[in-house]
């Protein structure tokens, strides 16, 4: 067996075909998989060694919701279709093929040409470099894949990043730190790192690459040019075997799909949870935390916002001046029990913070240490890390007693008072000692290459506590810190920013990022976390971007000792007030996209070009995107502006949901952006919009669900909405919900409403709701009706009630 060499690099061969999966060898003993996986779906694992070191995934979860332990097995299969494909070998070329995806394999150094199906036959799609496209142990440690890179080609994806949301030309290095009052335009690394890659070529045609790897991988999009090899791409990783999967498009709302499906099907959280959700440091850093937690519920109520939860900072642990998780401080709350009643009364979820890490001063530190449950040195000593307040180790998930410890703390200190949900925070894993190791679930290991599955695994115990304890209940886990398959289990936000207007605008921009990798249940701190206080108006602005994003809470740590509060400015808190009522009438639109995110894997917010590929001016890097596939939102992001210019894509004809106007797609157009009420949001002609009409303030009303139509000029629509009270999860395919069909003709609507579900609707109507320009004839369910004219969400429309 021969030494690879530049000079002459590893011969491949076929050696085996078992299954979906064909193995080659080389003739210096490194070994390459392919696994067929899916038609879309082909994945390389590629030992340069011949042996396999990268350790078993946390990432891969075609379709499933959780993962068990130790971890999906390098070679496992399971839960792919692993359709039938043809395999060419014989020659100096390999070609393998499936109905969708087609890889050509030169066997002198394993160069992967990649080709999709189209009408028109195979389609390049991607290739690698000619020249040492993968280390052979000619470097040093690291895997590489080095790709040729196509002209035109853009690049989006690889989770939390700051910038623009097109990675061309930059290099990124997905490692999770805590960052905190970045900036949101520049700065990198970030919170959270997912190494998937969407790629689209100058003609739009589109594929998705995602690299199974937690080993601080670098991503290089030509920010590196070499005058010895043609203009490429690469990812870097610290360790472990080369492993990505390939999905063919060519659509990229299809790859985003199939690539959230891969890692997982995204929970879903309870209905509360897409309520305002308060917070902010001061009240439990204040030595009177209770009392003034109890001011915050008499703010609510004083100014009747709606009001579902709040997120308990970690000031209720301390000790002194330090945080001591699982510890509850008594001198600030000395009746933790009628607290947390109190909250249950008022109708707010407390979603308390809890940290990964134990101080060197806690309590119980001796005792986790003495049991082996930090991540420690080959000796068994703790590896001490810098952490908030002082140093302090970090739980080793991948110790199962120290991960049912965990469960038990989450179950005696929080949820035996009470309390339904946890706030994973401080959960970067920054662990840089290169002696740290892990227990590995018995298979002791260096730690190095998984800090981001520590990060995963302690949500997914967090989740666990929570389900053994309420198993008729949905969890609700939300993280700070994340990797590839965190939708499984958790809502995210984009960490603790900074109070700036471009942190307004490139936060949204983060967040749809997050979206395109599979994570679409997310938010950001509202008014910043870090920083000033923010200013009236970029307050207003905030809220005002804020009511129609998945997560939507109010938080802050000012430099300058103040609270972000919806009354921090009394002269504009009737504005912020009224936005707040807004985005308790959205629920039912953001809980519907939010399952079908669930149940079909569909991004909840979306750039303007995943739903409108064929239009150019839809790939344009603006502040405009989708709010599921129907709904346009134009944020209002610079300081002093009363319109916002917004291009509406071409093939679609709009109506702006403040007053109705038609607005004709393909076009620009100037919005005005008052500084109260909803945002600039257009929906598609042929699509509904799914609110509550009940009104809306402290004190929760029963539901009044409606539909605003905005029926075409002639033709059918549907619209569905997914409508049902908080449960435990259920079958993703049972859709309970209501359906409303439409044919319309140049004189009439006919009008067709039902409820779908085994369990009773949980109205007694559903309130049809047309534009008021709307004069054609009315059917419902076959009987002529006739609309009355009433004013819905500010703006007289026509309205019939159909009764269940």
């Amino acid at each position: 067996m021969r030494k690879a060499s530049l000079a002459q690099p590893p011969l491949f061969a076929l050696a085996e075909r078992d299954g979906p999966r064909v193995t080659l060898r080389a003739d210096t003993g490194a070994v390459a998989h392919l696994f067929v996986l899916e038609e879309d779906v082909v994945r390389v694992l590629l030992l340069a060694d011949g042996a396999l070191t990268s350790p078993p995934s946390w990432a891969v979860a075609p379709g499933q919701t959780d993962i068990a332990e130790p971890g999906r097995d390098r070679l496992d299969v399971s839960g792919f279709a692993a359709p039938a494909f043809t395999l060419e070998a014989g020659g100096e070329v390999l070609v393998l093929a499936t109905a969708r995806l087609r890889l050509e394999i030169t066997l002198a150094g394993f160069l992967c040409r990649w080709s999709q199906a189209t009408p028109e036959g195979w389609r390049l799609i991607a290739e690698d470099r000619p020249t040492q496209a993968y280390n052979f142990g000619w470097w040093d440690e690291g895997v590489y894949h080095y790709v040729k890179r196509r002209p035109g080609e853009r690049y989006y994806g690889l989770g939390e990043r700051a910038g623009a949301m097109d990675r061309a030309g930059r290099r990124f290095r997905l490692t999770n730190l805590d960052p905190m009052g970045y900036d949101a335009s520049a700065d990198d690394p970030l919170y959270k790192s997912i190494p998937y890659v969407l790629v689209v070529d100058a003609e739009g045609a589109a594929h998705g690459v995602f690299y199974d790897t937690t080993a601080d991988p670098v991503f290089d999009f030509g920010h590196e040019h070499d005058n010895y090899h043609p203009h490429y791409r690469y990812m870097r990783a610290a360790s472990g075997d080369l492993d990505y999967y390939m999905i063919a498009g060519p659509d990229a709302r299809e790859v985003t799909r199939r690539y959230t499906w891969l890692t997982g099907r995204p929970a879903l959280m309870p209905r509360w949870a897409v309520g305002y959700s308060g917070s902010t440091m001061t009240y439990t850093d204040a030595p009177n935390a209770q009392a003034r937690m109890g001011e915050f519920i008499a703010g609510v109520s004083r100014h009747d916002i709606p009001c579902e939860s709040f997120h308990l900072s970690s000031g209720y642990t301390s000790i002194g001046d330090r945080r001591y998780v699982f510890h509850w401080n008594r001198e600030k709350f000395p009746d933790v029990a009628g607290f947390v009643r109190g909250y249950a009364e008022a109708g707010v979820e407390l979603v308390p913070n809890i940290k990964p890490a134990l101080l060197v001063t806690h309590p119980r530190y001796a005792e986790l240490a003495d049991k082996g449950w930090f991540v420690s040195d080959a000796d068994g000593d703790p590896i001490v890390c810098q952490f908030w307040d002082e140093v302090g180790s970090y739980v080793d998930f991948t110790n199962p007693d120290a991960a049912a410890w965990w469960r038990g703390q989450v179950t005696e200190q929080l949820l035996a008072y009470g309390i339904r949900s946890t706030w994973n925070d401080n959960n970067e894993y920054e662990i840089w000692d290169s002696r740290a190791r892990i227990a590995g679930f018995g298979t002791p290991r260096a730690a190095a290459a998984e800090r981001p599955v520590q990060t995963l695994l302690m949500m997914r115990a967090s989740r666990a506590a929570q389900i053994a304890h309420r198993p008729d209940e949905r969890p609700y886990v939300v993280t700070r810190s994340g990797m590839a398959g965190m939708q499984r289990y958790a809502q995210t936000w984009s960490g603790d920013n900074y109070t700036a207007w471009k942190t307004l605008r490139f936060n949204q921009k983060m967040g749809l990022g997050m979206a395109l990798s599979g994570v679409s249940n997310t938010g950001h701190d509202i008014g910043g976390f870090a920083g000033p206080a923010p200013e009236p108006e970029l307050l207003l602005r905030w809220v005002q971007a804020g009511i129609v994003m998945p997560r939507f809470s109010i938080h802050s740590w000012n430099t300058d000792g103040t609270v972000n509060e919806p009354w921090m400015y009394p002269e504009v808190t009737p504005a912020i007030v009224g936005m707040m009522k807004l985005r308790r009438a959205l629920r039912p639109l953001l809980h519907d996209l939010l399952w079908r995110h669930h149940a079909d894997y569909e991004p909840v917010t979306r750039p303007l070009w995943l739903d409108f590929p064929e239009d150019p001016r839809a790939w344009q890097d603006g502040d405009a995107y989708l709010l599921g596939p129907d709904l346009l939102v134009a944020p209002a992001l610079d300081q002093g502006v009363e319109t916002v210019r917004a291009y509406l894509p071409a093939g679609a004809t709009w109506r702006d949901l403040r007053d109705d106007k038609v607005y004709a797609g393909g076009a620009e157009h100037d919005l005005a952006a008052p500084l109260d009420g909803l945002p600039p949001m257009l929906a598609k002609e042929g699509s509904g919009v799914f609110v509550d009409l009940a009104p809306a303030g402290f004190a929760a009303a029963p539901p009044e669900p409606a539909v605003l139509l905005y029926p075409p000029v002639a033709g059918a629509m549907a619209w569905s909405g997914f409508d049902e009270a908080d449960a435990a999860p259920g079958d993703p395919a049972a859709l309970q919900g209501w359906r409303v069909t439409v044919e319309a003709s140049e004189k009439s609507l006919a009008i067709t409403a039902a409820w779908r579900g085994n369990a009773p609707a949980p109205a007694e109507a559903l309130k049809l709701v047309l534009p008021a320009a709307e004069t054609r004839a009315v059917t419902l369910n076959g009987e002529a009706v006739a609309m009355r004219v009433e004013t819905v969400l500010g703006v007289s429309r026509r309205l019939a009630t159909w009764r269940v």
